[in-house]
């Protein structure tokens, strides 16, 4: 787990419910559960900071870090990503994005994927994505500042099931997906006892700020498809509510440890 991550992650599953700020010793201390240095998270926040995602200001000798209004954005839209699955039958229609961008702009173009793919997009062809929500305002708001950006939007349907099941199939990678899917199951899901048992306050936070970096990868490439686009045996149901039960169990700990360490180190300022 790298320490960019680990200060995003402690934010978006504790600080951000704890007034989405921190003292600097405060961080530091958490990040030494994860075998990271001093001078490692004074770097890493500095540079969150000048890239916006952090704020800071003086309470007497001590530096606090306080989350931007952009970092609450990118950190509500995450954990809708991770936690909330779509519910309710498949109107049967396909969202279609369409999009040009100028040949001199490939990081621009690049950074489109990337946020299509994160609202659950697939490449059906390589300027071609589609995707069975509705998710197209989110794109829309994406690109407004970007004029060079031609953008159509397309509402339709295909010939029927197994024409929606072949598109499926182009659009994403769901063999691969499945198979890693299967391996988070099978390492997280012997660990569900343990976990019922009780872990100390320490282990549960390290446990469970494990469990996130591990699962949060996934919707990155997982569109959430309704069922019937979906192959036999699909595990990717079956994983997201293992990773809803791991991190409901080692919530109670890892919160009171993460409060004992904010108070014991307000206390002493």
């Amino acid at each position: 787990m790298k320490a960019r991550s680990l200060v995003f992650d402690l934010f978006g599953d504790y600080l951000r419910y704890r007034g989405g700020e921190v003292r600097l010793r405060a961080l530091v201390a958490l990040m030494a559960c994860f075998d990271v240095p001093e001078p490692t998270v004074r770097v890493v926040a500095a540079r969150l900071r000048k890239e916006g995602w952090l704020d800071s200001r003086r309470d007497g000798r001590e530096t606090v870090y306080v989350l931007t209004g952009t970092a609450w954005r990118l950190l509500d839209e995450g954990r809708s990503r991770i936690f909330d699955r779509a519910t309710g039958p498949w109107d049967g229609q396909w969202h279609t994005v369409i999009y040009q961008v100028p040949e001199t702009e490939r990081a621009l173009r690049e950074g489109l994927r990337k946020q299509l793919a994160w609202l659950g997009f697939g490449p059906l062809a390589p300027s071609v994505w589609i995707s069975p929500h509705d998710r197209t305002p989110e794109v829309r708001s994406h690109i407004a500042e970007h004029a060079s950006v031609r953008l159509d939007v397309l509402r339709s349907r295909s010939d029927g099931p197994a024409a929606d099941r072949d598109m499926a199939s182009r659009a994403w990678d769901l063999a691969g997906l499945d198979r890693d899917y299967a391996v988070l199951l099978a390492e997280y899901r012997p660990r569900l006892a343990a976990y019922r048992h009780g872990l100390a306050g320490r282990e549960a936070l390290v446990a469970r700020m494990r469990l996130v970096h591990d699962y949060r990868r996934f919707p990155f490439r997982d569109p959430d498809l309704p069922p019937e686009l979906l192959p036999e045996g699909w595990s990717g149901r079956a994983a997201h509510e293992v990773f809803l039960e791991a991190h409901g169990l080692l919530r109670a700990p890892a919160e009171a440890y993460v409060d004992g360490v904010l108070g014991e180190l307000a206390q002493a300022s």
